[in-house]
C-alpha cells in the first residue's frame, strides 16, 4: 500500500481514494495539523496537491490519484474548503484563477470577483451626514456583499477543462458535510475572535451550537451544504442565478442592518471572465498573474521590477534587502493606490510595467534611509494623474491552493469571501462575502474622483495574485497566498527567495514578513523582529512588529519532479505521487 508524505503526515492512498470513508474514520486530528513548528518540502513525480486544509488537499489528490485533470481536483478542492475552512472562502465568494492547459501551452485567467449591485453608485458607503461609514459598521450585514463568481467559475473551469464527472467532484463534500469533520485549532480560534459572528441567528447557530464557540476537535456536520452541494451537482451553477439558491441568498441579505440592495437581475446577469493574464520578464524568468480588477500581478510586478535595479542575488536575507523590500513596496503601492481598479471601468496607465519606468522608481531609494510616503509616478504614456489616491484597509479572510495533474496542466487559485466569515450572514450551509468593503469608502477627493469608487455592476479592486513563473516558455513555479493587501508582498517574496536565491520551498515561505502600504513597516512577530525593527527604525522607518499570517502554497516544477510546500503558519498540506 503506497503512503504519500504531507507536511508531516502519513497518509494512506487507499484511503485518499475514498474519501467518504475517510470523512469519517481517518481524519487527520487537529494536534497533528496545526502543531508545525517545523516542516519540509514535499517532492512527487507526477502529481501534486497543496491547500489550506487537510480534507481539501486530500480531496483534491483523490481526484489526482483517479486520473482527473487539474481542473477536476481545483473543484473538489474549492467545494472542500467552502465547508472546513468557512472563514476564508467558499460557494457565497469569489476567486481568481490561472490555469495553465499543457497540451496546448496556453495559460488562461479566469476573473470570478464579485460584482456590486447594478443600482450602487458613489455614494454607497457615505452615511447620511456624507461621511464614510467605519469598516467594521460596513461589513456586517447584507450591503456588503457582491454577487457571488465562485459558483460559476467552477462549473466554466470545468467545462473548459475537466475530464472526470461533475457530480463525482462534489460528492467527497457531501459525505463529509452529512457524516461530519473535526473543528481545527485554527477554525475555533477564528471563530472565538470574530467580530460579530453572532450577529445574525442562522450564523450564531452554526458557530455558537449552545451559546458556545465551537471548540477544537469537536466534530462539525452541516447538512444545509450537503443539500445545497448535491443540487449543484445535479443542476450546476444555475440555481445560484437564477434558482432557489439566489432566492434565499437575496432573502438572506435583506438583514436588518445594512439590508443589500442586491437584486434578481444582478444575480441573473453574472459572468465568470476570461480575461489576458498579466506578464512581465524578471530577470530569465516570465512572470504570469492576474490583471485588474486584481491589482497583484501589476503590483507584484512593480516590486521585482524595482528590485531588478539591485543585485540581490547577491544580498542575505538582512537588513539591507528588508529595507530595499519595504521602500519597493512604498512604491508600488503608491501607483497601485492611484491607478488600480476594474479595467472594465477605470484606464489603467499601459506603462505601469515599463522598464525605464520602473528603473526611474528604483532611482528614488536611498539605500541608507527610508524615502517615507512614496508618490505616485507618472508611467510612460500617461500624461497627468487624472485620480486620487485610494486607501488600504486590513483583511483577514482569503485561502489559496495550486495543483499539478499527471499531464502537466496546472492550476494556481486564490480565493475568497473578503474578511475573515465574510458579512457574517449564512444560508443554505455557506457564509456570504462583503467583498463591497474593497471598494473605496469615498467616491472623490478634493473633487477628483478615485479609481477604486463604487460603479453600478463593478468588481472592487483586489490584492489576491495567483502567480506562475516560467522559464523558456515552460512553466517553472506556482505560488500565491491569502493575507489581504499583504498578499502582494508575500507572493513577491517567495518569488524572490525561489528564483533568485534558488531557496527550497519550505525554507522559502517560512522566511519573516515584511510589508509595507506605503506607510508603517510591518516586521512579522518571532525570533529576531526586535533586532530588525531596531535597525529599519535607524533608516528611518516607522515600525510595527505584527503577526503576518501569510497562507503560501507553492509547487516548483523541476527537471526531476514536483518539490511542493505549505506555509507553516496555516494548517495546509501537501500531497503529491
Amino acid at each position: 500500500m503506497q503512503s504519500i508524505r504531507s507536511g508531516g503526515l502519513l497518509i494512506s492512498t487507499a484511503l485518499l481514494l475514498a474519501p467518504q470513508v475517510l470523512a469519517q474514520d481517518a481524519t487527520p486530528q487537529p494536534e497533528e495539523t496545526t502543531a508545525i513548528a517545523e516542516r519540509t518540502s514535499v517532492t512527487a513525480q507526477n502529481y501534486m496537491v497543496a491547500s489550506a486544509h487537510p480534507l481539501a488537499t486530500e480531496a483534491g489528490y483523490a481526484v489526482l490519484a483517479a486520473g482527473g485533470s487539474a481542473a477536476d481536483a481545483a473543484v473538489a478542492v474549492q467545494v472542500m474548503l467552502g465547508l472546513v475552512e468557512p472563514q476564508s472562502s467558499g460557494l457565497g465568494g469569489g476567486a481568481f484563477l490561472l490555469y495553465w492547459d499543457a497540451e496546448n501551452g496556453a495559460l488562461t485567467s479566469y476573473d470570478a470577483r464579485e460584482t456590486a449591485p447594478l443600482a450602487a453608485d458613489g455614494d454607497y458607503w457615505l452615511d447620511e451626514n456624507g461621511e464614510p461609514q467605519a469598516f467594521m459598521d460596513a461589513v456586517i450585514g447584507g450591503r456588503s456583499a457582491g454577487v457571488p463568481g465562485t459558483p460559476m467559475l467552477l462549473e466554466v473551469l470545468h467545462q473548459d477543462h475537466g475530464t472526470m464527472d461533475w457530480a463525482e467532484l462534489l460528492q467527497p463534500a457531501i459525505d463529509t458535510a452529512e457524516n461530519g469533520f473535526a473543528v481545527t485549532q485554527r477554525l475555533a480560534d477564528s471563530v472565538a475572535g470574530a467580530t460579530g459572528l453572532d450577529t445574525f441567528v442562522g450564523t450564531a447557530e452554526y458557530f455558537f451550537p449552545g451559546g458556545e464557540p465551537i471548540a477544537e476537535g469537536s466534530m462539525l456536520t452541516n447538512p444545509a451544504y450537503a443539500e445545497t452541494v448535491r443540487l449543484y451537482a445535479a443542476e450546476g451553477a444555475a440555481p445560484f442565478y437564477s434558482g432557489e439558491i439566489a432566492q434565499d441568498i437575496l432573502a438572506a441579505l435583506q438583514t436588518n442592518i445594512n439590508p443589500s440592495i442586491l437584486t434578481e437581475e444582478d444575480f441573473a446577469t453574472y459572468q465568470v471572465i476570461t480575461r489576458d493574464p498579466v506578464c512581465f520578464d524578471y530577470r530569465a524568468y516570465e512572470v504570469c498573474g492576474m490583471g485588474p480588477p486584481s491589482s497583484g500581478a501589476l503590483t507584484v510586478g512593480q516590486i521585482l521590477g524595482i528590485l531588478e535595479q539591485f543585485d540581490l542575488t547577491s544580498m542575505e536575507d538582512g537588513v539591507e534587502f528588508r529595507h530595499l523590500f519595504a521602500e519597493a513596496s512604498r512604491l508600488a503601492f503608491a501607483d497601485r493606490a492611484l491607478y488600480m481598479a476594474d479595467s472594465d471601468f477605470v484606464e489603467i496607465p499601459e506603462g505601469l510595467l515599463d522598464p525605464n519606468y520602473l528603473a526611474e522608481r528604483a532611482n528614488l531609494i536611498d539605500t541608507e534611509s527610508s524615502m517615507g510616503i512614496a508618490a505616485p509616478g507618472i508611467p510612460p504614456g500617461w500624461n497627468i494623474a487624472l485620480l486620487a489616491p485610494d486607501m488600504e484597509r486590513p483583511r483577514a479572510g482569503t485561502s489559496h491552493f495550486v495543483i499539478v495533474d499527471g499531464d502537466g496542466n496546472m492550476v494556481s487559485a486564490t480565493t475568497t469571501i473578503e474578511s475573515g466569515f465574510g458579512n457574517r450572514v449564512m444560508t443554505r450551509g455557506f457564509l456570504l462575502n462583503n467583498e463591497l468593503t474593497d471598494f473605496s469608502f469615498r467616491p472623490e477627493a478634493d473633487g477628483v474622483e478615485i479609481a477604486n469608487r463604487v460603479e453600478p455592476g463593478k468588481r472592487p479592486r483586489s490584492s489576491m495574485s495567483p502567480t506562475i513563473a516560467f522559464q523558456g516558455g515552460e512553466p517553472v513555479l506556482l505560488t500565491g497566498s491569502p493575507g489581504g493587501a499583504a498578499i502582494i508582498h508575500y507572493t513577491a517574496l517567495s518569488l524572490i527567495a525561489l528564483l533568485d536565491w534558488d531557496m527550497d520551498p519550505q525554507e522559502a515561505i517560512d522566511l519573516r514578513h515584511v510589508t509595507n502600504l506605503n506607510g508603517r513597516t510591518n516586521i512579522e512577530e518571532g525570533e529576531g523582529a526586535e533586532e530588525l525593527a531596531a535597525a529599519l527604525e535607524a533608516m528611518g522607518h516607522e515600525v510595527n512588529i505584527a503577526n503576518l499570517n501569510s497562507g503560501l502554497h507553492v509547487i516548483r516544477i523541476t527537471e526531476d519532479g514536483l518539490i511542493g510546500a505549505a506555509d507553516k503558519r496555516r494548517e495546509g498540506v501537501v500531497m503529491g505521487d
